[in-house]
């Protein structure tokens, strides 16, 4: 999600296969530098293989042209990767956020072969994405300072990811289920990044 000048970037912490949870604290955004940031929901394995080459590709940017690479060079560098694995794909769906020329915030998502998907507000992927993009849709205001960016996007990924919950409706005063995602959870894991400094935070939501 964009702010003025910065931008933050959350994850749930859950890993697991389809119902069974196999781990709480698990990583999903990865520091290429201080400026740029990269999230790979899907498959753990293919997450952390691409991380891997991801950051390889970048120390060898480095030293050829002594310089941290911009955000949409390394949008474009992961698009070319993705898609050179066309035919058996990772199976991860990325999320890059960086600060470029002027410290202007720079977000893009893409699918699993390197589809980019531009957006000048807030871009979401992963199992809880139709709940995200309307938590982001109705939380999201344009130049927000970093922590009015935190509080609101720890509200939109902890609304969208919590299960079960219920919402009063009609004259009879029954409760309805609204969201239900048993895929995603386990508190959030938010990086808030200005041109000066990155703000790491823990999140704590429900743990059932």
């Amino acid at each position: 999600m964009v702010g003025k000048n910065c931008f933050a970037i959350a994850s749930d912490r859950r890993l697991g296969v389809q119902l069974q949870t196999i781990a709480t604290d698990f990583q999903r955004i990865f520091r290429i530098h201080d400026k740029l940031f990269i999230a790979l929901s899907g498959l753990a394995t293919d997450a952390q293989t691409l991380n891997q080459r991801l950051v390889f590709r970048h120390k060898l940017y480095q030293l050829r042209e002594e310089r941290d690479m911009k955000p949409e060079t390394f949008a474009s560098l992961v698009s070319a990767l993705l898609y050179e694995k066309r035919f058996g794909p990772y199976f991860c769906q990325p999320v890059i956020a960086g600060l470029g020329d002027d410290d202007k915030p720079f977000i893009c998502t893409m699918d699993c072969i390197g589809a980019k998907e531009l957006a000048k507000d807030f871009v979401v992927s992963g199992t809880a994405s139709e709940s995200l993009y309307g938590a982001c849709e109705s939380m999201f205001k344009p130049d927000m300072e970093p922590e009015e960016l935190f509080e609101t996007i720890s509200q939109a990924l902890l609304s969208s990811v919590n299960r079960g919950l219920f919402k009063w409706v009609g004259p009879k005063h029954c409760y309805l289920p609204q969201i239900v995602d048993c895929l995603s959870g386990w508190g959030g894991h938010v990086y808030v990044v200005t041109p000066t400094e990155v703000k790491e935070r823990l999140l704590k939501g429900r743990m059932d």
